[in-house]
């Protein structure tokens, strides 16, 4: 392609990729491309199917944010360049998702490297997650063991993982997988019950800093669209994500104070059963991360394996301490 045309001011425009999407960041205006993939978990093979994503992307996202996510525009080719237009023309080879470019500077994991995170950020994202939560549908249908099967997944990456990581690293994923096998058989009453009180809802999915910008009030992006088990989940869930990743960034203090200010408006936690359920739900979270970290080892060289490495690593034990933050009877417990 010699060149590459979109329908808004682009001086310099910025290429980010990710695992799953090509987003193209213009002077005001950002535009996401999904790749032509096909994994376990979503299928973006088809152009049908990629403008669905992109539909369903918008329509899921502006129940958090309004006036970020614009719409969906056709990408075409015309004389061997790709050009994004507003309005269909010529023949159509993709989709994007045309958001408005939010200050990169209150984007909330950079904040929080720089100690930039406030008290009053941490309970406006709490009050604002409340009135999300309480409004999200209800899904009785959900299957309350998805988390149990994602979290053994992570055996699937053992044999590669122990081609770079030190050996003690296959017992932790075993081990854990162990504990975890044992944890969801004895809270099968737990689990049911919470899925009979309403409390796996149509939530987010990937609630995490990354997808945080704290402006004047806080804007909360980029949920799951692709895969609807992934989104429909336990609010607890949803929860331990969010705390899982501050104390990842080493901020257990703002998790903690996270968990105080939503539980103020809207009790979650009942039983000593769902407060074990809400470290083992941390526990999952940084599996699902440790996996996604080593996947961007396999594709990656050079200082970025590097850092998927050192974050791979940094998840995995985390994940671990968390199981060993359950009570021993808990584990072993039929």
């Amino acid at each position: 392609m010699k060149e590459h045309r979109f329908p808004v001011s682009c001086s310099k425009p910025e290429l980010i990729e990710t695992h799953i999407s090509w987003v193209i960041v213009c002077d005001q205006i950002v535009f996401k491309i999904k790749k032509p993939l096909k994994y376990s978990f979503l299928d973006f093979s088809t152009l049908e199917k990629r403008k669905f994503y992109c539909d369903q992307e918008v329509l899921l996202n502006r129940r958090l944010v309004e006036d970020v996510y614009l719409g969906v525009v056709p990408v075409i080719m015309r004389n061997g360049d790709l050009e994004i237009v507003l309005k269909e023309k010529d023949e159509i080879i993709d989709f994007a998702v045309m958001m408005q470019r939010l200050p990169t500077k209150k984007r909330m994991d950079l904040m929080l490297l720089t100690g930039g995170v406030s008290l009053d950020h941490i309970e406006q994202l709490a009050e604002r997650l409340v009135l999300f939560h309480k409004n999200a549908p209800v899904i009785y249908s959900a299957d309350h063991h998805s988390a149990h099967h994602d979290f053994n997944d992570l055996e699937s990456e053992k044999e590669f993982l122990l081609t770079h990581l030190y050996k003690k690293y296959d017992q932790i994923i075993s081990n854990a997988i162990e504990k975890s096998d044992s944890f969801i058989t004895s809270h099968q009453t737990t689990l049911k019950t919470r899925s009979d009180l309403g409390y796996i809802r149509d939530c987010h999915g990937d609630l995490h800093s990354r997808n945080i910008f704290l402006l004047d009030e806080p804007v909360i992006f980029d949920c799951i669209e692709f895969n609807d088990k992934i989104r429909q989940i336990d609010i607890l869930s949803e929860l331990a994500f969010f705390c899982m990743d501050l104390e990842a960034a080493g901020y257990p203090e703002l998790s903690e104070y996270f968990m105080v200010c939503y539980t103020k408006r809207a009790e979650t936690i009942h039983t000593e059963q769902e407060r074990d359920l809400f470290i083992y739900y941390k526990a999952y979270r940084a599996n699902v991360r440790a996996k996604v970290n080593a996947l961007r080892m396999r594709d990656s060289a050079g200082q970025d394996f590097i850092k998927a490495r050192d974050d791979c690593i940094k998840y995995l034990e985390l994940m671990e301490a968390y199981l060993n933050d359950l009570p021993r009877e808990v584990i072993r417990r039929n």
